[in-house]
């Protein structure tokens, strides 16, 4: 008998080299595979708001497996069926993470990162990034169901809230409607962790929609108002007409503001279809000074819909740091300008 050839099997050392960077690569390889693809669909490809579609047959199909999985899993554990629920689980973990990579451009361009509702966003992040890793999903979601609930929860409302005023669904009708809807899509589970029979579990989680709906409603300052955003803005003089605007550069004078005044002008987009009435508020060192109306929002212009607020008369001592919130009837913030003035 013959001694196989080193040179062809590679010396003991060499092999026991690669182990760790093998084990490396199978425990991490494809979630660092889906952090390259997320980061190219973010930056590389552009998600436009028609493609929702493909987000809401997604949400079928994760509704689908959440309600299958329920019912079925500890049947397939007691069988010894574990291989089925682990391809399960790993499709609902990939379509989280589709959904969610989808999202986040959307509520990015919504979100004012100084204000609260840049929680949402951070919410939505960090679920996209623990949906990426495999290993901290496994480690972290599959040991506590209340964290897949989450998952679950903010997927459904997520992309409804952006789906819904597609449509034509005011931004807030669409918050409350999303949240009571997310609510509901989670009879499944509830029914089977509490025994109740459908129609039990569906009027219950049905009242507790509302109830989940009335909270939306009264935290909606901290959801960003998707899809809607500003394309473009600007603190200009008061010159008398658009066309001829002349923006502020840095700091203003006190004198130069009373003398001049300004105007706040704000490019919104909205989805064709919607309209919606906008607010702009100016604020002084946090404080409201002056609410404005304007027109509604009309929809559909991909360069957005122009609207703007004249403000001449300001405080005898106007200095200090202003800004114009831009926000929705019902209170939600699009976004903001700031200025400041000195003496």
């Amino acid at each position: 008998m013959t001694e196989p050839d080193a040179s062809l099997t590679g010396p003991p050392e060499t092999a026991a080299g690669w182990r760790p960077w093998l084990e490396w690569l199978r425990r991490w390889g494809i979630s660092v595979a889906s952090l390259v693809g997320g980061l190219l669909t973010l930056f590389v490809f552009r998600r436009e708001l028609t493609h929702v579609r493909w987000v809401i047959g997604n949400l079928l199909l994760l509704w689908l497996l959440f309600a299958i999985l329920t019912q079925v899993r500890q049947a397939l554990e007691e069988r010894g069926h574990r291989l089925v629920i682990t391809a399960a689980d790993y499709l609902t973990q990939t379509i989280y993470h589709a959904v969610l990579l989808f999202m986040i451009p959307v509520y990015y361009a919504s979100t004012t990162l100084t204000s609260g509702n840049a929680v949402f966003l951070a919410l939505m992040v960090a679920l996209a990034v623990l949906a990426t890793f495999d290993p901290w999903y496994q480690a972290l979601v599959e040991p506590l169901p209340w964290l897949n609930y989450v998952f679950f929860l903010v997927s459904i409302f997520g992309a409804l809230n952006v789906a819904l005023p597609l449509v034509g669904v005011p931004p807030h009708l669409s918050l409350v409607t999303s949240a009571w809807m997310a609510v509901v899509a989670l009879t499944p589970a509830v029914c089977r962790a509490r025994r109740w029979s459908w129609s039990v579990g569906l009027s219950v989680m049905m009242i507790g929609g509302i109830a989940i709906a009335a909270l939306a409603h009264v935290g909606r300052a901290w959801i960003p108002p998707a899809p809607l955003f500003l394309a473009r803005t600007a603190i200009a003089w008061d010159v008398g007409s658009v066309e001829s605007m002349e923006p502020t550069i840095g700091a203003i004078k006190a004198s130069e503001l009373r003398q001049r005044g300004l105007v706040a002008y704000t490019t919104i987009f909205a989805p064709a279809g919607l309209n919606q009435a906008v607010q702009h508020v100016w604020r002084r060192d946090a404080q409201v000074v002056d609410a404005v109306s304007l027109s509604p929002v009309r929809g559909g212009r991909r360069e957005g819909f122009r609207t703007y607020s004249r403000k001449t008369a300001f405080p005898e001592n106007p200095i200090g740091r202003w800004t114009v919130d831009v926000v929705t009837r019902s209170g939600q913030l699009i976004g903001r300008l700031r200025f400041r003035v000195i003496e």
